[in-house]
């Protein structure tokens, strides 16, 4: 299968993934400048998730799931982050956190991250 579309077929998983758990899906693949962000969501009690999606073929220990998002990129989430608040400022959140899920012969994991 191909890459562009395997990751779409994660991003789908998680995206119902994040649904079912009380989640709204604010934004998909969004892009600017400055990079891209895989999912924004907003959980039930007003937290701004950002989620960066990893399709893995085999099962990884949660330990090692933190080291898959650098500094660098957690650096430009951040902007892509601040990009997208100031063209949608009717966003309102108590915090923001920053996940990782992954995706694993169709299954999802999500990990929960510190706040920023």
């Amino acid at each position: 299968m191909e890459t562009k579309r395997k990751g779409d077929i994660c991003e789908s998983l998680v995206a119902d993934w994040l649904v079912s758990n009380g989640h709204e899906v604010l934004a998909r693949n969004y892009r600017c400048p400055y990079g891209e962000i895989d999912i924004i969501s907003l959980s039930d009690n007003g937290i701004l998730c950002v989620t960066e999606v990893k399709s893995l073929t085999g099962r990884w220990p949660s330990d090692d799931v933190r080291y898959m998002v650098g500094p660098q990129k957690r650096k430009r989430l951040r902007r892509t982050l601040e990009s997208f608040l100031s063209s949608d400022s009717k966003v309102r959140f108590n915090g923001i956190r920053f996940d990782v899920a992954t995706v694993t012969d169709g299954s999802v994991n999500y990990y929960y991250g510190d706040d920023f």
